[in-house]
């Protein structure tokens, strides 16, 4: 799913040394994505819940916040956010966090290869403020803590098996996180508004009980190459981001999502959908709404993040007009669906089906705004793939 092409003819043949230099301001990179007609046409009106969507769109409620999900016994947790498919035989499971504390923790719920709701159960309890996280390769949902020293912890989203704490994956206020198979790491934003972006490299991939933290080390810029840098002490007895020198800061890290070499992430404090290239180990903006031209910046308050077949990747709102943007890889950012009626509330949680014909996401707060309205959704269409 490489979005964009890097323009980066000047920028991989130079040396560390140029991180603070020319090479960072003046780098040949694509500009970031600006507005235009999105691939599925314009919004519509607000459809019974709330939701507008594009023509051969439609929306359903899958749970409520303190509300029993249809067809099941179980109770829906507060202020549903991050959020991750699995397959499950011919059916599927949607895997939702749960930003409370205390308790927090996630739940899942199961559906049949009709999308009919068959089961819904807890994965995860006794944890604080469980934010984001991120799918791994071999089938686990990393839940993660967004507090000073939060854990992530590795998540069964069959319910089996208990959580576990993944103390080496560090101690710092956790968002969300993306695996990297071909490099066999996971990458991780901090929400701090000096935060830093992590990766971890387990000891054997597929086991995250031990391994090495790293810290993106890079220029002042928006653009050129990083390295890495390993961080001397995960407990975050002090902070891990003030550990290395040269650590590079974001505003605020929220989304992150993986796919063919490239890691996009998000950073609220400056509304920007950042690119990184882990083949060439490079980083440039792939959004900033600073950088708008034209017109009025259609994506705000960027947050969650998750990405189609098509190449396109989708950005959740935080606030703004509570959208749901594409970004398609022609560079085009377009709003994919709006929730009315909401404006106390953020978006979270987008995640497709494993055929990719679903769109699921949460409100976390709904129209009430408070952490035991949250509304998670299923929107169906004709997603391009």
């Amino acid at each position: 799913m490489k979005r964009r092409t890097l323009l980066r003819a000047a920028v991989i043949g130079g040396s560390s040394a140029a991180f603070g230099g020319t090479l960072w301001r003046g780098a040949a990179y694509a500009a970031p994505a600006q507005p235009g007609a999105g691939p599925y046409g314009a919004l519509g009106s607000p459809d019974a819940n709330g939701v507008r969507l594009p023509a051969g769109f439609t929306s359903r409620v899958i749970a409520r916040s303190r509300q029993t999900v249809a067809g099941t016994s179980y109770t829906w947790h507060d202020a549903p956010d991050g959020g991750a498919c699995y397959a499950d035989g011919s059916g599927w499971i949607y895997v939702s966090n749960s930003e409370i504390n205390p308790s927090g923790g996630a739940s899942a719920v199961r559906f049949s290869s009709t999308g009919a709701v068959t089961g819904a159960y807890r994965v995860l309890s006794g944890t604080r403020q469980n934010c984001a996280g991120g799918k791994t390769p071999w089938n686990t949902w990393l839940s993660c803590e967004e507090v000073d020293r939060g854990y992530v912890y590795e998540t069964d989203p069959w319910g089996v098996k208990a959580g576990v704490r993944r103390d080496a994956m560090g101690r710092f206020k956790h968002e969300a996180a993306a695996a990297d198979p071909v490099r066999r790491t996971v990458y991780m934003t901090e929400d701090v508004t000096d935060g830093c972006f992590y990766r971890f490299t387990p000891t054997t991939w597929g086991d995250l009980s031990s391994g090495k933290l790293e810290v993106m080390v890079a220029g002042s810029g928006t653009s050129g190459p990083v390295t890495w840098a390993t961080v001397p002490d995960p407990t975050g007895a002090t902070a891990t981001r003030n550990q290395v020198s040269g650590a590079k800061r974001f505003n605020g890290g929220e989304g992150c999502y993986y796919a063919n070499a490239t890691c996009w992430f998000t950073t609220k404090g400056d509304n920007r959908v950042w690119q990184y290239d882990a083949a060439a180990q490079t980083i440039e903006l792939a959004y900033d709404d600073s950088l708008v031209t034209g017109g009025t910046a259609p994506l705000t308050g960027v947050d969650n993040v998750t990405g189609a077949s098509s190449g396109d990747l989708y950005v959740a709102e935080d606030g703004g007009n509570m959208e749901i943007c594409v970004i398609t890889p022609g560079d085009v950012v377009a709003p994919f669906l709006r929730v009315d009626g909401q404006s106390g509330s953020e978006i979270t949680g987008p995640a497709f089906s494993p055929d990719g014909k679903r769109l699921y996401f949460s409100s976390q707060r709904g129209t009430s705004g408070s952490s035991s309205g949250g509304i998670t959704y299923e929107v169906t269409g004709p997603f391009r793939g």
